[in-house]
């Protein structure tokens, strides 16, 4: 009988090059252990790409920087700040972020695919995931598809970032065959700094970043394997400890995890609201409308 071939998404192969143990903890372990108390940069993340996917869904006519406050009111998902005052300022730089960025795009245009879920196999994958946006724009040779990517979190995002992204590659391997056009570029869009880090592969290095998506889910197959035979579950899914345990949902419990210090849930939103110098607030309405 042919092997199975493995489901994925790219949290899910990244969760187990990240760390083997989240990775079980996450999508073995049933009942999954109790994560920890929800992330305020994730929240701010949601809402701001909630709030573009629901821009897109506009007509032309109504795609207006005036929406934008309602817009991301309605799509507001308020876990994890510290207090009233820090969310009031998240919402107040999140619509100063959307304004920026839609004053860039043609509202006319109306892009492939907006959270578009493209899906494609391979010898041992079944993959599918879930792109921010897929645009339509014209190549040298015709029609072809982008990748987009929002990004609300850290800085210094660079064409390394773009072109190291497996995420991106699979999402771009998979649109090319859904779409039937060339889609080699992949862009990351960070809205904070109104930054564009893009990079254009090649049907080469789309290949090799499939070859690595495999390896990884051949290396979770016989991890897995090795649990269903009575094997160690500690021992088939290691720990990889590192900065990202400080912010991982199972860091109470996980062994090595508890010994790394941990962060507040609204600290890397701190970080990202602390003004340059010299740089003034703008000023918005507040997620309660004030």
């Amino acid at each position: 009988m042919p092997e199975r071939l493995f489901v994925c998404t790219p949290s899910k192969l990244g969760a187990y090059e990240d760390c083997p143990r989240r990775y079980r903890y996450g999508y073995l372990d049933r009942p999954a252990p109790p994560k920890g108390p929800p992330w305020a940069h994730n929240s701010l993340g949601a809402s701001v790409h909630t709030a573009l996917r629901n821009w897109f869904s506009l007509a032309a006519s109504d795609r207006r920087p005036e929406a934008l406050p309602r817009l991301l009111r309605a799509t507001w998902v308020g876990e994890g700040y510290r207090d009233p005052d820090q969310e009031r300022l998240a919402f107040r730089r999140a619509l100063g972020w959307l304004e920026s960025y839609v004053a860039t795009l043609d509202p006319e245009a109306d892009p492939l695919g907006v959270e578009r879920v493209v899906a494609v196999k391979t010898a041992v994958l079944a993959f599918n995931g879930r792109a921010d946006r897929i645009d339509a724009r014209s190549g040298p040779t015709g029609p072809e598809a982008v990748i987009v990517d929002y990004k609300t979190g850290r800085s210094g995002l660079d064409a390394d970032d773009a072109r190291g992204s497996s995420a991106l590659a699979l999402y771009a391997f998979a649109a090319e065959r859904v779409f039937r056009r060339p889609c080699r570029r992949v862009e990351l869009h960070h809205l904070p700094t109104a930054t564009v880090a893009a990079h254009e592969h090649t049907p080469e290095s789309l290949a090799r970043q499939v070859t690595r998506a495999e390896e990884t889910a051949r290396d979770i197959i016989a991890a897995e394997r090795t649990v269903s035979d009575g094997g160690d579950p500690d021992e088939a899914f290691p720990t990889r400890p590192g900065g990202r345990c400080a912010w991982c949902d199972y860091r109470r419990t996980c062994p090595d995890g508890a010994r790394a210090p941990g962060e507040e849930p609204w600290a890397a939103v701190a970080r990202a609201l602390t003004p340059a110098p010299g740089a003034a607030e703008p000023g918005a309405a507040d997620p309660a409308g004030g």
